[in-house]
């Protein structure tokens, strides 16, 4: 089984390599949610308004009608799908909390977490509580982004 970073990859039935294509955030306001990560320093690989039967069969959903951007992550492995429902209507709900089940937040390694703050702060997303450092390894932090989406900042001290 090929290792990436001393993890192996997953595979099903230990035949078929699988690996993260996307990870898809509904979101309220789609330009201010691609503001966000673009001046984090993810870029647009593109946009799109998507519809139709193909559409309504993959989501599940009938009449399903959205807007979608995809940003790709500076170092080229990751990507964010992030998509406006334009029909049906969105459904506003509480944001996940750190210990709730289910979809839980998108962590990001940055050089300089102070830097990484300052450019959420302008976008009105503050720290949950503050920044904690684990065991003199890691500076980490979790915010709230736009449409409520929890992110996760973590700096390697021993890169700084």
């Amino acid at each position: 089984m090929p290792s990436r970073n001393g993890i192996d990859c997953l595979s099903y039935g230990g035949t078929m390599p699988i690996k993260l294509e996307n990870v898809g955030i509904a979101v309220r306001d789609l330009d201010a949610t691609i503001a966000f990560f673009t001046d984090l320093g993810l870029p647009v690989l593109g946009r799109a308004e998507v519809s139709g039967e193909w559409a309504d069969t993959a989501v599940g959903l009938d009449g399903n009608h959205a807007r979608i951007a995809m940003l790709q992550t500076p170092d080229g492995e990751g990507r964010l799908e992030l998509f406006e429902y334009l029909h049906p209507d969105a459904i506003e709900t509480e944001p996940t909390r750190p210990h709730e089940i289910g979809m839980h937040r998108v962590a990001f390694q940055v050089d300089d977490i102070e830097e990484a703050l300052a450019i959420a702060a302008r976008h009105g997303c503050h720290p949950l509580r503050g920044v904690a450092t684990y065991e003199d390894v890691y500076k980490l932090t979790y915010l709230r982004g736009p449409s409520g989406i929890l992110v996760m900042f973590a700096q390697d001290l021993a890169k700084s």
